[in-house]
């Protein structure tokens, strides 16, 4: 829950802030529409059209829907993009609970006196399987993307039983 709702937050600051992008972006497209237009023409001349073709294409997109045109090449948000907190909220309290779900069930698999180790290797083989499902579905490189999971898995096992171990605590 406590990821769930520092997800929220976070993904609630991302959203304001593309928020009051646009309101300003809407009060600079209500007073000064010509420099709005020339700052458009400008950024796809960045991108390598010609000052004419760049022209064009800003008055074009203006005339249709100059926040959106905006939006999308300016300030880089798109629907595509776009903050949606909850939707994140959603996403990281399913991910974790999963995600704590796996190792929690070596509770009932091992005795007491092996606990710490099989929890610790199961959450670690579970951070790897996770890491390759992740990367497989996204396309990516699976062996990469499952030893970065499992590197930064074991690391901050590590230093939270480090952690544990100098204050005598287990943690």
């Amino acid at each position: 829950m406590s990821m769930a709702a520092g997800e929220y937050v976070s993904v609630s600051s991302q959203s304001d802030t593309e928020n009051a992008d646009l309101a300003r972006e809407t009060a600079e497209l209500a007073t000064d529409p010509e420099a709005e237009h020339r700052e458009l023409a400008a950024i796809y001349v960045g991108r390598g059209l010609t000052p004419d073709l760049a022209e064009q294409v800003a008055a074009q997109l203006m005339a249709g829907d100059a926040l959106a045109a905006h939006a999308r090449d300016e300030l880089g948000i798109s629907e595509i993009t776009q903050a949606r907190p909850i939707q994140a909220a959603l996403t990281s309290a399913a991910t974790f609970a999963v995600g704590a779900a796996m190792p929690l069930a070596m509770v009932f698999l091992f005795p007491l006196g092996s606990l710490t180790v099989a929890v610790s290797v199961a959450s670690l083989a579970f951070l790897a399987l996770l890491g390759a499902v992740g990367a497989k579905a996204g396309g990516a490189n699976i062996w990469k993307a499952t030893a970065r999971v499992t590197f930064w898995g074991a690391l901050a096992l590590a230093v939270t039983a480090g952690i544990g171990k100098l204050f005598g605590v287990m943690v």
